[in-house]
């Protein structure tokens, strides 16, 4: 399977929060929900339904499956919602049991065997791992080099902080740009894939 990332992510690189108030304000974050100006229907809608499409499984850290899994399920009805509700899901957790993973098609990759569980993934056959949002298991992926795609949908916002997918650890990782889209709002949409270093 490929492994392939797709976030939501500000001009300076956070990717904190984009949907609502109240997802994640870990280190005071104050900007929930800031992607919402520069969301729209064609250019980064059809970003997500296209990274769907291809996807054979969803793979979340525990933050990001928790706020999933309490809004997808009441949205049945809709083919982007049911499709996000028939597909299988893993989430890296350490504190959820699996008496807690109420969400359809989901299963649990304990957080200490996180690595070896998403490499056997990576090895096997089908179509794409999809990584959406969850910074932590996005971040990890990237600095293991086991990322075959990430597709950045990059807002004209500067939010001065926050959390990124980005590895902090001085190591170069060249990639090569595949595609981009601009959208009416300004938001890029564009397309990375490692490329063979020289």
């Amino acid at each position: 399977m490929r492994i392939v990332i797709s976030e939501f992510i500000s001009l300076d690189g956070v990717v904190q929060a984009p949907g609502g108030a109240e997802e994640d304000t870990d280190g005071g974050f104050a900007h929930g929900g800031w992607s919402h100006p520069f969301f729209d229907p064609e250019v980064v809608g059809g970003a997500f339904s296209d990274a769907l499409a291809t996807a054979d499984a969803l793979l979340f850290g525990r933050r990001t499956w928790q706020g999933m899994a309490a809004a997808w399920p009441e949205r049945a009805g809709d083919p982007f919602a049911d499709r996000m509700n028939a597909i299988t899901k893993y989430v890296v957790t350490g504190t959820l049991a699996e008496d807690q993973l109420g969400w359809t098609n989901t299963t649990r990759i304990p957080g200490a065997e996180a690595l070896p569980r998403i490499r056997e993934l990576h090895a096997a056959g089908g179509g794409d791992l999809l990584v959406m949002g969850s910074p932590t298991v996005a971040r990890m992926l990237i600095s293991e080099g086991l990322v075959d795609e990430l597709r950045l949908i990059s807002m004209p916002v500067l939010l001065g902080g926050g959390k990124t997918i980005f590895p902090s650890d001085g190591a170069r990782r060249a990639l090569t740009l595949v595609s981009t889209t601009t959208s009416p709002t300004g938001t890029q949409v564009s397309t990375y894939r490692p490329a063979a270093e020289a």
